[in-house]
């Protein structure tokens, strides 16, 4: 027999921090963690939306609170990891999430790569490379370094192959893989450091993008649909359980590792 154990993947006894708790796949990562016993914070600048992911939580009987932070700012973190641990403990899992694409950085008709300004290509590195790992991991790190921990990182599919048009945004993705390496290096045993890589998951940022008003894929949408061998978007709770091993006991022997839920869009050349 085995020494393994479906408990594995349970996260009893853990407190998990979501930095971008209150988007889509934040939330549903939030919401997947709790379903597995830990108690959730759920951090993030909307305080509708946290208090919405807590609710569904708390409405299923699981532990979380919601902490407003704005995870640009490490003063803001530091204030939030203080909350956190008065109200739940000490954090042993930290999901990174927090990111996204802007407008003023992405080739268009309208705009040359040649013209994209070097203030807005910094906001871009700010929100989806230190915000998104460099400032929370530095805040909760040293805490998790002294307790078995595990952070995730979310990456995107134009960290592996650059996407058209969202330059600022693939090459700090890139970083996003770049970092959660080194620090799965510098913080072993003590920490395991994973990134996953979602594929296409329709939210509020890329909804126009994939969909237009009738519902119908854009030509855009089209050709990911195309590219992707399952066919289809993904959903955000399919994040879950990649987002839940790589927390658990379950992947006690994966680190510097990038999970890939896309479907499979990475696989496919031509």
């Amino acid at each position: 027999m085995s020494d393994f154990q479906l408990s594995d993947f349970q996260l009893t006894g853990q407190v998990a921090v979501v930095v971008g708790g209150t988007g889509v796949l934040g939330g549903a990562m939030a919401r997947g963690l709790a379903t597995a016993a830990a108690r959730v914070a759920v951090a993030g600048r909307n305080q509708e939306r946290g208090d919405a992911v807590v609710g569904a939580i708390r409405a299923a009987e699981g532990e979380a609170i919601f902490v407003s932070c704005d995870a640009t700012d490490r003063d803001a973190l530091s204030a939030a990891r203080d909350r956190i641990v008065t109200d739940l403990g000490e954090p042993t899992v930290l999901i990174n999430a927090a990111g996204g694409n802007d407008p003023r950085v992405t080739v268009s008709e309208d705009l040359s790569f040649e013209q994209i300004d070097l203030a807005s290509w910094s906001q871009s590195f700010d929100l989806n490379l230190a915000a998104g790992v460099l400032l929370p991991c530095q805040v909760f790190g040293p805490g998790l370094c002294e307790v078995v921990g595990s952070i995730v990182n979310i990456a995107s599919i134009s960290a592996h192959t650059p996407l058209s048009k969202v330059v600022a945004y693939s090459a700090a993705k890139a970083g996003v893989l770049s970092l959660t390496q080194f620090l799965a290096r510098e913080w072993a045993p003590q920490v395991r450091v994973n990134s996953i890589t979602p594929g296409f998951f329709p939210g509020e940022q890329n909804r126009r993008l994939l969909f237009q008003e009738d519902g119908t894929p854009t030509e855009r949408g089209r050709q990911i649909l195309e590219h992707t061998p399952m066919g289809r978007f993904g959903e955000p709770d399919e994040l879950v359980g990649a987002c839940v091993f790589l927390a658990s006991k379950a992947s006690a022997f994966v680190t510097g590792t990038d999970l890939r839920v896309d479907g499979g869009f990475l696989s496919t050349t031509i």
